[in-house]
């Protein structure tokens, strides 16, 4: 079993990555896909209304393993404004690891730096996911820089800044290992993997 908790900045995509990985691990059946909400874990109106996850929630999949067993991976969806941080620090208690969710284009913003600094604190693994690489206006390549230059400012060990780097398109459920733009009939399954190896 592996938790993880998935962080980033408002609107960089992380409940639609949430809603993606439910579907591509087959949480939902055929015939739910088509009438599946959007923002599944943006249970509360307020949230649905503002359209930000302000309460911590949990879901579980199952994903094979390395061995082809299945391995239960709890995903926790963390509010992503910084008016919401003991909700992620609570979260952070709980977890294996993070999932470091950052717009390819705008770069870590503030609640980026709160969230890695609270879980480098606490020497969880980090997996960073470039997000929205499709975007006009993505410069993945600066981005990843900034997040280096980010992980340096808060003057954490080396083998932290060692952490695998996914480029993705999550509102399409396509992932693709370090920088880059997924195939088009890429999948999540990078992403799973890297999850279980982390």
């Amino acid at each position: 079993m592996r938790t993880v908790a998935l962080v980033a900045h408002v609107d960089h995509g992380k409940t639609t990555l949430v809603d993606t990985m439910l579907r591509a691990a087959g949480v939902f059946d055929a015939h739910q896909s088509e009438d599946l909400v959007d923002r599944v874990m943006d249970s509360n109106d307020q949230e649905r209304e503002r359209g930000i996850t302000i309460l911590a929630k949990a879901a579980s999949v199952s994903w094979p393993g390395p061995d082809g067993q299945p391995v239960k991976i709890n995903l926790v969806d963390t509010p992503g404004h910084a008016d919401f941080g003991g909700e992620v620090e609570r979260a952070l208690v709980m977890v294996d690891g993070v999932v470091l969710l950052v717009d390819a284009a705008e770069g870590p913003l503030p609640q980026t730096r709160y969230v890695l600094s609270k879980a480098l604190a606490a020497h969880l693994p980090v997996v960073v996911v470039l997000n929205k690489v499709d975007r006009k206006d993505a410069r993945p390549d600066e981005v990843l820089d900034e997040i280096y230059q980010l992980f340096m400012d808060l003057d954490v060990e080396d083998h932290h800044i060692e952490c695998p780097v996914i480029s993705a398109v999550a509102r399409e459920g396509r992932a693709v290992a370090g920088v880059g733009m997924p195939a088009d009939d890429a999948d999540l399954s990078v992403l799973f993997e890297t999850i279980l190896a982390t």
